[in-house]
């Protein structure tokens, strides 16, 4: 999908692309020359890991389902991405930097901050923050064809132009297996936690261009996979479809829907990824969701 090797790199490409650790990427493409990815921060027991880096998602899960605590996240700080802004100016002329919706996250803050910094330091690398409007999956679709157009050589400007495009197509729906850990951080009241315990309802939420939405309150996790299949049917019927097939610490539930979304439409491009600690901190283990576009 990607070249990235570095035999027969120019001196300087024309742009590298910067994301933070909520999208969800392709493993192989992490170590693209042109791509970046800015860790946000996780404390889960009183120990603080880098997303990505200290903790691997299975260990992280093993982690929350065995404690009591909370865990806590952040978003990278301004210095974090100033850092990483400059190792990218230092491979390209320019620079696109993605972030997780800022709805959620102070990340496209942070980075905005960073680029302020830099101009006061008359650096002269352009960079250019995208807010992506979107998480995990839907994020890494994003990031995923920003990669492409910056691959393809194209200017600042219009790997900008490639990124939007996907941002104002980009749906995702994913499924929760509880909302155990919701209520211990607070975001769903108890009662509301129990009875969907007691029924066995798995819920269903979307998001689109910054906006979660509740879809759907199936009963049985069979049946909420099926819901979520739909939901791609309804929308992703006309054209190539490009997915993300997120999953937290359930890899055969994600295989499953990865092989009927395979059977059923037209994709392009469709991967599995985990689902990031960061993201997983707040939702629990068991979700499984699918983030597309279609061309």
């Amino acid at each position: 999908m990607f070249n990235d090797t570095l035999s027969n790199r120019p001196a300087k490409f024309p742009v590298a692309v910067v994301a933070d650790s909520a999208a969800s990427i392709p493993a192989e493409c992490l170590h693209h020359p042109q791509l970046s990815i800015v860790p946000m921060r996780l404390t889960l027991d009183g120990r603080s890991y880098l997303d990505g880096k200290d903790l691997s998602t299975a260990e992280f899960y093993r982690l929350q389902r065995s404690s009591n605590v909370v865990p806590s996240t952040a978003a990278p700080s301004p210095a974090d991405f100033r850092q990483a802004f400059i190792a990218a100016s230092e491979v390209a002329e320019a620079v696109i930097c993605i972030t997780v919706s800022s709805r959620y996250s102070s990340s496209s803050d942070a980075a905005n901050s960073a680029v302020e910094e830099m101009s006061r330091e008359h650096r002269d690398t352009d960079i250019h923050v995208v807010d992506s409007q979107t998480a995990g999956g839907g994020e890494g679709l994003v990031v995923l064809e920003a990669l492409r157009a910056a691959e393809a050589g194209l200017s600042l400007n219009e790997v900008d132009k490639s990124a939007w495009a996907v941002i104002k197509r980009v749906r995702l729906v994913a499924m929760l297996d509880t909302l155990h850990y919701l209520w211990k951080g607070g975001r769903v009241p108890r009662l509301a936690m129990a009875g969907a315990s007691l029924l066995r309802i798995k819920p269903i939420f979307g998001l689109r261009l910054g906006e979660a939405e509740g879809l759907a309150r199936p009963r049985t996790r069979r049946r909420a996979m099926g819901r979520l299949l739909e939901y791609v049917g309804r929308d992703a019927a006309a054209g190539p479809v490009h997915a993300c097939v997120m999953h937290a610490d359930c890899p055969d539930d994600a295989e499953g829907i990865r092989a009927k979304l395979e059977e059923t439409f037209d994709c392009r491009e469709l991967y599995i990824s985990e689902l990031t600690p960061v993201l997983g901190a707040h939702i629990g283990p068991g979700m499984v969701g699918i983030a597309w576009w279609s061309e």
